[in-house]
């Protein structure tokens, strides 16, 4: 490593190459969005602080301090609003970029960059959000309930690579290289209960599931819960193996909290999937607002 990758950086590229044959998915003109929304109170995960939302400027405060627009001539009486939001990147429905993951007595996330070296003050120094590329791409849904007869998975119940090919199965699917794979476990039906939404008893993906979708080649993988993966872990010593597995080992982005239920609703199992993280310095992820266009 050398002193220049640690320098402020400019996004890499703002021109970005996507595979056409996706583009000719949609068909009725319909869009679902997958997003959870956001709001003060919302559910967030324990480890991550609350999403805020605070009045910054308002017409009556520049009124009675004097503030523009009120400093001047202004018979219309002119004004604005703007705010402050205080929030995680992990908040809601989010993208982890790749600094996301650490592992080992060096803190290393993917590509062997170490926390002690490559994290500052402002954030990750490599692989933040800036290098997470608009994604446009064939998306695919696997309803593991409706593949197993339930109507939502049980608590910890886990989804290994059986339960994905038997809802391939079902759906009359085939997973591809460059598809973002969606994987439904019937868990934000109950959105946004905090509750539920904080439960440490989840289902979804195992390592052995993930092992298998990382060996088809998707270029993100996302849920309808809150870590994609089973919890509490199945694996003895590993918290997160599947996070572990995938954005520190293979290089492949996460998505979470992914509101899947409309699209089981209606019976869509393929579609032209959109995604565009905003790309900030430092970030470890970013909120995100996934489409699927059909």
């Amino acid at each position: 490593m050398t002193s220049t990758d640690k320098q402020p950086r400019m996004m890499a590229t703002r021109v970005f190459d996507v595979p056409l044959e996706p583009m000719s998915l949609p068909t009725k003109g319909r869009i679902y969005d997958l997003s959870s929304g956001w709001w003060p109170g919302m559910p967030v995960a324990d480890a991550h602080p609350p999403f805020q939302v605070q009045t910054f400027r308002s017409p009556q405060g520049m009124r009675a301090e004097s503030l523009f627009p009120y400093s001047g001539l202004n018979e219309a009486n002119y004004s604005f609003i703007s705010e402050v939001v205080t929030t995680t990147t992990h908040a809601g429905t989010h993208i982890d970029a790749l600094c996301h993951i650490t592992d080992g007595e060096d803190d290393c996330w993917h590509g062997g960059y170490s926390a002690k070296e490559y994290l500052g003050d402002a954030g990750a120094l490599r692989d933040d959000a800036t290098t997470l590329a608009p994604i446009v791409t064939r998306g695919v849904m696997l309803d593991i309930p409706a593949a197993l007869g339930v109507t939502e998975l049980a608590p910890s119940q886990p989804i290994g690579e059986t339960e994905l090919r038997t809802a391939c199965v079902r759906q009359g699917l085939t997973l591809r290289s460059g598809d973002a794979v969606l994987i439904r476990t019937g868990f934000m039906q109950h959105w946004p209960d905090p509750e539920r939404m904080n439960s440490a008893a989840q289902p979804g993906l195992s390592i052995d599931g993930a092992r298998w979708l990382q060996s088809i080649g998707p270029v993100v993988i996302g849920a309808d819960n809150t870590s994609i993966e089973v919890s509490p872990s199945i694996v003895p010593g590993e918290p997160q193996p599947v996070h572990r597995f995938l954005i520190r080992q293979s290089g492949i982005p996460l998505v979470e909290w992914v509101y899947l239920e409309d699209l089981a609703s209606d019976d869509v199992s393929e579609f032209l999937f959109a995604c565009s993280p905003l790309p900030i310095r430092g970030a470890t992820g970013s909120l995100v607002r996934p489409l699927a266009i059909v």
